[in-house]
């Protein structure tokens, strides 16, 4: 919305300036679970960026003399049934982890913002088409229909990205065309198509930078819960194959030998933990700054 827009249409939910900006970055500084959840975050992207220079070995190599050993000055969390360095093997599945996770949120919320924002705006037979969709998709149990897509098509990379990215983007349509329906109801979007504005402009001219707010924290809180999910069909033996490295798949095969070597569980199951927690304190610091409601009131931690 053009300042002169605003002038004329006080009532109007703008979309985000320089202003508003430097209001949510110091909402974010002062809640403290936001800012250790971005902490986090950037350790572990960190530690995906630079896997080749911080792990000590190859993640594939195998050498058989030394399998199922504990935590040594060599390897200092022990090796995997085959010989391999169990912390080269976290350090790189934090790559295929987390990239499979940022993939099916960026995809599920192309899908899933296209739809609300179409539902939302035209409203009628679109919008009861687009949710009763919706309303199929998301009664579906998540991991059963994960589950049984990858039966469908095979496990792997490929199946697991289709799989979450069906599941997921029923989460952004309902928001996008809930948020959708009360702005376009505001004087300026009624001015818009008074002028003539054609519905494509309407919506990403318009509608699109005033929902902005609701489409990043949707999407911050569903990418912790996308790594989950890859990592719940990676433990069934149903993702990522070997001898590609994913946290799930470690945490699989670790699990036949838990009380022999324990890490070989922990370690990939803490940073599954660590990455879902760090992107819901994210998602949780987001919501409080972007709504202005929130801010001040006693809601930053």
């Amino acid at each position: 919305m053009t300042p002169d827009q605003a002038a004329l249409y006080p009532d109007a939910v703008p979309a985000p300036s320089v202003t508003g900006a430097k209001a949510v970055r110091q909402a974010l500084l002062r809640h403290k679970i936001a800012l250790m959840g971005m902490a986090i975050a950037l350790f572990l992207v960190l530690i995906a960026v630079f896997a080749p220079l911080l792990s000590p070995y190859d993640p594939n190599e195998q050498d058989l003399y030394h399998v199922l050993e504990g935590p040594s000055g060599e390897h200092l969390l022990g090796t995997d049934d085959v010989g391999r360095d169990l912390l080269s093997r976290v350090i790189y599945g934090s790559r295929t982890t987390l990239f499979m996770g940022a993939v099916t949120t960026l995809l599920s919320a192309l899908i899933g913002v296209s739809l609300g924002l179409v539902a939302g705006y035209k409203g009628g037979a679109t919008d009861s088409i687009v949710m009763r969709l919706t309303d199929t998709f998301m009664c579906m149990p998540a991991l059963v229909l994960a589950l049984a897509i990858m039966a469908a098509i095979g496990p792997g990379m490929k199946s697991v990205i289709i799989s979450i990215t069906i599941l997921q983007w029923t989460a952004f349509a309902r928001i996008v065309r809930g948020q959708v329906m009360l702005v376009r109801e505001l004087p300026y979007v009624e001015a818009a198509q008074a002028m003539g504005a054609s519905g494509f402009r309407i919506i990403f001219r318009h509608l699109l930078p005033n929902v902005m707010a609701a489409i990043i924290i949707t999407a911050t809180i569903t990418l912790g819960g996308n790594i989950m999910l890859e990592s719940a069909v990676s433990f069934l033996g149903m993702g990522v194959q070997q001898p590609t490295s994913s946290w799930g798949n470690e945490l699989r095969i670790g699990y036949s030998y838990l009380e022999a070597v324990p890490l070989f569980s922990i370690a990939p199951g803490l940073m599954i933990t660590l990455a879902v927690l760090a992107f819901n304190f994210m998602g949780d610091g987001l919501r409080d700054a972007l709504d202005p409601r929130l801010r001040g009131n006693g809601r930053m931690r």
